[in-house]
């Protein structure tokens, strides 16, 4: 069995088979950076700076297990797709609420 072939998009650009410490760091920081952006967008709230710095390295150490998971599972590209749906959510309850303004 190729395990090339069993990759799934990000760790295959990343080269996880031929250059393992910097594909799986790239992985790894796609993957922090995307979650950041699905929390940011979905389900953040004002925080006081320490819980936000709990918050943040918490999502950092469960990055950890995703990107173990992502080399053969679409776990990044699952994120994208959440944050695709979450700014077009955004994009259109903006736009609700500024007809809204206008209308009143």
């Amino acid at each position: 069995m190729n395990v090339v072939e069993r990759l799934s998009f990000f760790p295959a650009l990343y080269n996880v088979t031929e250059n393992p410490k910097v594909g799986m760091w790239l992985l790894y920081i796609t993957i922090v950076a995307l979650s950041i952006v699905v929390y940011k967008l979905g389900f953040a709230q004002k925080l006081p700076l320490g819980k936000s710095i709990l918050i943040y390295l918490f999502l950092g150490a469960g990055c950890t297990v995703l990107t173990a998971l992502g080399i053969f599972l679409p776990i990044a590209e699952g994120l994208v797709v959440a944050a695709l749906i979450l700014i077009i959510y955004k994009i259109r309850l903006h736009q609700s609420k500024k007809q809204q303004v206008e209308a009143k």
